[in-house]
């Protein structure tokens, strides 16, 4: 990635999680090399009235942590569940197979 913002690198990566899949504030932090989750989660509160699938970023239990900062309590869940995921009790089921590995996926 090119040398930008940091707010700006976590947007590009979460812009490229496909529909359907998702990841978590860790594993974006762990491609940018920063270790720090939280920072990817304040940078991804910022970005919600904008373009930036936040929805798709789920702490690493596949919990939908973040759905508080939505503008409903139940959007982040109804974002996901229109792209197939299913949601029970604010965690993603079958979390191990949604997920997406900025690493895995983008080297």
């Amino acid at each position: 990635m090119k040398k930008q913002s940091f707010w700006a690198d976590v947007y590009d990566v979460t812009k490229l999680i496909p529909a359907g899949r998702v990841t978590t504030y860790g594993a974006i932090a762990e491609f940018l090399q920063l270790g720090a989750p939280r920072m990817v989660g304040w940078a991804l509160n910022a970005a919600l009235k904008a373009d930036i699938p936040a929805h798709r970023v789920v702490n690493r239990k596949g919990e939908l942590s973040g759905r508080l900062h939505f503008a409903t309590p139940t959007r982040m869940q109804e974002l996901l569940e229109m792209e197939g995921i299913v949601v029970k009790d604010a965690v993603i089921v079958d979390f191990k197979r949604h997920f997406w590995h900025p690493l895995q996926e983008m080297g």
